[in-house]
């Protein structure tokens, strides 16, 4: 579709930069990815029991795709993702109730974030855990988990 048809579209929306009408689809129809990289959080999550009760720092990279309840142009925080409250959850999350798996981890705040917030259409979520229980040595052990899951969601 060019740019001239996107102005003319009879479905109407808004006025475009050259005074031309443009289509309800193509203001709210944008998506977006916001990335939180390195949420760091002390928690106790672990099979072993000197891991809840040593507990350890775990790391949280959140990916979300946003489809805003209106167009972006609006400026509206309350169309999108507020982030803080989006780190709030996490926090919630991982500091709150002891995971054996950090699998179970990432998938209890994919479906959280998706839940809280309606305009998440996948949430690809990452933790890390620096200190794992393991015989060598390594950087750290990390899950990725994409929510909802189903043949779009890809690693």
């Amino acid at each position: 579709m060019s740019t001239d048809e996107l102005v003319m579209d009879p479905v109407v929306a808004g006025t475009s930069a050259r005074g031309g009408r443009v289509s309800r689809r193509d203001i709210t129809g944008a998506m977006y990815k916001i990335s939180m990289k390195n949420c760091a959080f002390f928690a106790r999550h672990g099979v072993l029991d000197e891991e809840e009760r040593l507990g350890q720092r775990f790391y949280v990279d959140a990916e979300l795709d946003v489809r805003p309840a209106v167009g972006i142009e609006e400026d509206s925080i309350e169309a999108t993702v507020d982030y803080g409250l989006a780190f709030a959850e996490i926090e919630k999350i991982v500091t709150g109730r002891r995971r054996f798996l950090i699998e179970t981890l990432a998938l209890d705040i994919s479906r959280t974030l998706c839940s809280v917030f309606p305009q998440i259409t996948r949430a690809r979520i990452t933790v890390r855990k620096p200190n794992a229980p393991v015989r060598g040595v390594l950087d750290h052990v990390e899950v990725t988990i994409v929510w909802p899951q189903g043949p779009v969601a890809s690693l």
